[in-house]
């Protein structure tokens, strides 16, 4: 019952979190230079009449509140309203995208759970040069921005040995195809999360470690690997979860310089260009998509922590 009453008042209070963030996500939008009737014109001088027109047929000139409220009631129903740049619906511009850079930032958690648990996992428990050895490759991975990851890949594997395409999506060509023309832009989106996962995991594995109910295990006999399966790794998982949630929400935003780089044509590179020309609509729309997703990520966490370790109660987190 406790648990229900939780999973109600996390909801309560995304619902009005997300309300907040319609607003500043609406209202930040138009305290930037320039305005929507400027770019619909391209830069062209118009008369006073067909300035007016333009205005009116976008509702720019309706007090701040009202275009608010009406732009929310249409979220409401799965309207995003009409791009500025492409003319057409943003639900269709975002239906066409969204597919790609969701398996994008999929197979990119993919190598960060594998690689990052692993890496992690392995440090903690055999110690020495092979700990030292994973510190190092983890500070490079940490020390690389996702740009520079997606510039030394794309020159490497695609230009040099030309074992990935350099650019695309494979989108329409099979889910095969569009997972061989991700490979680079899921690895250089995940480097930099390897290596932080990796030091979480092996920073709460050392710290389990150190229990005494690993003492008393080992004094009993128990074998090692069931030492370190159930007793060390499974009391190490708050931390990592915590941390995963927060790696889908950073991956996320990294899409954007990634997929700009090896020409994705995903979420990532329609928000940078809808920014660009201050396609207004657009850049509400995956701003307040990508906050939702946000927020529904961290209420999952929430909700499996306690599941995953008892000792964790209800609203309460792990300490990364």
């Amino acid at each position: 019952m406790n648990f229900v009453r939780f999973a109600v008042r996390r909801l309560l209070e995304m619902a009005v979190t997300l309300l907040a963030a319609s607003f500043v996500v609406f209202g930040a939008m138009y305290l930037a230079p320039g305005n929507p009737a400027s770019f619909l014109l391209g830069g062209r001088s118009a008369s006073p009449a067909a300035l007016e027109a333009i205005e009116k047929q976008y509702h720019l000139n309706d007090p701040f509140i009202e275009q608010y409220l009406r732009w929310l009631t249409n979220v409401l129903h799965g309207d995003f309203g009409r791009s500025l740049q492409y003319r057409t619906d943003v639900s269709h511009l975002l239906a066409d995208r969204l597919p790609t850079t969701l398996l994008l930032v999929g197979m990119a958690m993919v190598v960060v759970v594998v690689l990052g648990l692993a890496l992690g996992r392995l440090g903690a428990v055999r110690g020495g040069a092979t700990d030292s050895a994973v510190l190092v490759g983890t500070t490079v991975a940490i020390g690389t921005p996702s740009f520079v990851a997606a510039i030394l890949l794309q020159g490497l594997f695609a230009v040099e040995l030309g074992w990935f395409p350099s650019s695309g999506s494979g989108s329409g060509d099979g889910l095969g195809t569009m997972m061989w023309h991700l490979t680079l832009p899921a690895v250089a989106l995940a480097l930099y999360l390897v290596g932080l996962l990796a030091r979480v995991t092996r920073s709460a594995m050392l710290e389990a470690l150190d229990g005494e109910h690993v003492t008393v295990a080992r004094s009993r006999g128990v074998p090692e690997r069931h030492v370190i399966g159930r007793h060390v790794f499974r009391n190490a998982l708050g931390p990592v979860l915590t941390t995963a949630g927060l790696i889908v929400s950073t991956l996320l935003v990294c899409t954007v310089l990634v997929e700009s780089a090896f020409s994705v044509g995903g979420v990532g590179q329609l928000l940078e260009l809808s920014a660009t020309t201050k396609d207004f609509p657009t850049v509400q729309a995956i701003s307040l998509i990508i906050i939702g997703i946000f927020m529904t990520v961290n209420l999952i966490v929430d909700l499996l922590l306690p599941l995953v370790d008892p000792r964790i109660s209800l609203g309460t987190r792990a300490n990364a």
